[in-house]
């Protein structure tokens, strides 16, 4: 077992990436600090860790700031719910949409194999119809967003790294594929996309005044290159009744659909009021430690628990509320003084004008009122601070620090206890992916890929002996954690033998998959080079539609996993064992070491 104990040192466990989570290298980096905390409620919580998900594949690291942009997976999604039934907001729809409904039809019409994929995409579709709402919908154009182009329609990044909601109906992936290759999805995207692009340009002028404009009211620059992103995503396959609105990490993303070459420009706009204004308020942040103690006072109201527990987020929230009743179109026609008024008649006219002012302020301040009955609590206290702020010189970003140190914390209590709350909440255009807190074989995985061996294998030995008291995926990923730990404490066949039970206890293909890869090189270190390929086509067969598997995989098959220093010669394989008390010329790896490096 010489050059069994050589692969001990530079054999690389590759972390999972399963569909409810688990860490690799680069997001353990991205992890939030973990020990001792304190959760919103002021109570201490038990070890915390937090990550949140990387740029949606169709991000350009060198690209600008602000983008109006297509996507070819966004309109692979798009038409695949539109084949499963996704009827809503068709009759208001460009004609594109039925166009390329009517076009994937005529495939479906004369293929029966066509048809079979694309039943099964909707089988998957109809298995995970949880709410029976637009989050429904939401959540495959959330993955669509982490999509390599076609035909590979493969995730750009491991599952730990993507939205929650994305990564719930991630296995519909080979699936799609079936379907997009069977109804050539890909020729029609190359067919309708100078429509596609002519639909952009024609909103490219709005969109721009938008910006402008919005920049302009708050006397800020539009922003330059910040690591930040404001994407506008157009998708005409999508019901224009609606907006997907979200915030990816760094990254602020709106798919939309126009209507008679229209896009819902006020929805457009509270993204990208969210992308100016929280960096100004995260900023702050200590400085809103003040308002925690009103959070009780909210509890009843009907916003998402995100906005009662966490100061900053229903900070940031009541401003751009206060912003958008200040700048709202009231609906009230703007007085026009008549062309022939004489001097004499100016008591008369400036009467007129107070008169139509006043009714604008009244819709204003209605809308005011319907968001701090809903929960927004700080909009009134931001509206008249804002009716100040026009009047001055100064930029938001100027005036935004003292906005939030001259809060009267008392007196927004004041007026808090006296707000009847509404029952129910408006809908929130923007959704926010919330950070994932690790514990179970998630925590696990993190601990690992720290360092703290014990702590991660303490984990994965509970849920050995009860599946049922921790989260994660079961007994069959606590078996690959142990032959990874096993492999880094230097005990090989401990690491086989988890290996061999991952794969007979795991439902996850991907965990399934790598164990047989690591099998099949630790197979090839051994000089069992048969053996090895059977692991390897094991691994092809079991694969989880992710591009890393598929490649290593096929990587063993066509030349066998060797190291520097490492060769299969008869006289390695016949090679005796050390005498007793004689150290082996490649020990394995010490306890404690980490001999992980990203494999080939």
């Amino acid at each position: 077992m010489a050059a069994f104990s050589l692969a001990l040192a530079i054999l690389t466990p590759l972390p999972v990436a399963a569909q409810s989570s688990s860490s690799n290298p680069e997001a353990a980096q991205d992890a939030a600090a973990q020990g001792a905390s304190l959760s919103s409620s002021g109570m201490p919580t038990s070890k915390l860790a937090y990550k949140r998900e990387k740029s949606p594949s169709l991000v350009d690291p060198d690209g600008p700031s602000i983008s109006l942009t297509t996507s070819e997976t966004v309109f692979t999604m798009a038409a695949a719910l539109n084949s499963c039934g996704y009827n809503d907001g068709l009759p208001d729809s460009e004609p594109i949409r039925m166009e390329i409904r009517n076009a994937v039809q005529k495939v479906l019409v004369s293929s029966e194999s066509a048809r079979e994929k694309r039943d099964k995409v909707c089988l998957f579709i109809q298995q995970h119809n949880m709410t029976g709402t637009i989050h429904d919908i939401t959540q495959y154009i959330s993955l669509a967003l982490y999509l390599t182009p076609p035909p590979e329609l493969e995730t750009s990044v491991e599952l730990t790294d993507m939205p929650p909601d994305a990564t719930q109906v991630v296995d519909i992936l080979p699936v799609l594929r079936e379907f997009a290759a069977a109804v050539d999805l890909h020729g029609l995207w190359l067919i309708h996309h100078h429509d596609y692009d002519l639909i952009s340009a024609s909103l490219h002028d709005s969109l721009t005044k938008m910006i402008l404009n919005t920049s302009y009211y708050l006397k800020m620059p539009v922003p330059g290159y910040d690591g930040r992103r404001f994407l506008v995503v157009v998708e005409p396959q999508l019901s224009p009744n609606t907006i997907n609105a979200r915030i990816y990490g760094a990254d602020y993303v709106d798919i939309v659909s126009p209507r008679h070459g229209v896009i819902p420009m006020n929805e457009v706009r509270h993204t990208y009021l969210h992308y100016l204004i929280e960096p100004l308020l995260l900023q702050r942040r200590d400085s809103m430690d003040r308002f925690v103690s009103l959070l009780k006072l909210v509890q009843d109201a009907p916003i998402d628990y995100q906005y009662k527990s966490d100061v900053a987020s229903l900070t940031i929230e009541c401003l751009i509320k206060a912003i958008e009743a200040r700048t709202m179109d009231t609906g009230v026609t703007p007085y026009t003084p008549p062309p022939d008024a004489a001097r004499e008649d100016f008591a008369k006219v400036q009467s007129a004008q107070n008169a139509v002012a006043e009714k604008m302020e009244r819709v204003r301040q209605a809308r005011v009122d319907h968001d701090m009955r809903q929960g927004w609590v700080f909009t009134s206290y931001f509206y008249h601070e804002i009716v100040q702020f026009e009047k001055s010189p100064s930029s938001l970003s100027d005036v935004i620090g003292e906005m939030v140190y001259s809060m009267d914390v008392q007196h927004e209590a004041h007026i808090i206890r006296h707000i009847d709350f509404d029952p129910t909440v408006d809908a929130d255009i923007l959704s926010r992916s919330k950070p994932r807190r690790l514990q179970g074989l998630d925590l696990a995985e993190n601990e690992l890929e720290g360092g703290d061996i014990k702590s991660a294998a303490g984990l994965a030995q509970v849920a050995l002996a009860d599946p049922s008291t921790i989260p994660g995926q079961g007994v069959g990923r606590a078996d690959f954690i142990l032959a990874r730990i096993a492999i880094m404490t230097g005990k090989p066949m401990q690491a086989m033998d988890s290996f061999q039970k991952a794969v007979t206890n795991s439902h996850e293909p991907r965990i399934i998959a790598w164990s047989h890869i690591y099998l099949g090189r630790m197979l090839d270190l051994d000089c069992k080079r048969d053996q090895a390929v059977a692991e390897y086509k094991a691994a092809l067969a079991a694969r989880d539609g992710q591009l890393d598997t598929r490649l290593a995989a096929e990587r063993g098959l066509r030349s066998a996993y060797a190291v520097k220093g490492h060769t299969c010669t008869e006289d390695d394989a016949d090679q005796a064992a050390p005498e007793p008390g004689q150290k082996p010329a490649n020990p394995p790896s010490q306890p404690g070491d980490d001999p992980v490096a990203a494999p080939n």
